[in-house]
């Protein structure tokens, strides 16, 4: 088990680099002004590349949690908060996804502004999830 483990926690770790960065480029796409066809082209792929990359690494991280869960038999309500931010940050990839196809539309129309706090979300519901495990407060 300590290999599914180990596993497990590098596909957390590259899931979470895509999480952080694939909304940056978002803030740089919403930037991108009307008449720069080649940048917001350049962009669009290095999206599509990147969610293509993280989504089954996110399938596995999942997947690979609750093969630990159930092999380990862990309980305690840290479990379950740690599962339920688990289960927002999967619709949070879900909805980058959905973002993605909007830019790729041309119909994206929140600012940079707002793409400047989506990006913030993983990296805070990371720091609950890290304290909740090596903490396990209740």
């Amino acid at each position: 088990m300590l290999v599914v483990k180990t596993l497990h926690i590098w596909m957390v770790i590259s899931w979470f680099a895509g999480l952080f960065y694939l909304p940056r480029i978002y803030v740089n796409l919403a930037m991108v002004p009307a008449d720069s066809v080649a940048e917001r082209e350049r962009l669009l792929l290095m999206a599509r590349k990147l969610y293509k990359f993280m989504t089954p690494l996110g399938v596995l991280a999942v997947g690979s949690g609750l093969l630990l869960w159930f092999a380990y038999g862990f309980t305690g309500g840290w479990l379950h908060a740690k599962t339920t931010l688990v289960a927002g940050l999967a619709a949070y990839h879900v909805y980058c996804g959905q973002l993605l196809k909007s830019f790729e539309n041309g119909r994206c129309t929140k600012s940079h502004i707002w793409f400047r706090f989506f990006n913030e979300v993983p990296v805070i519901v990371l720091l609950i999830v890290l304290f909740l495990v090596v903490l396990k407060p209740f």
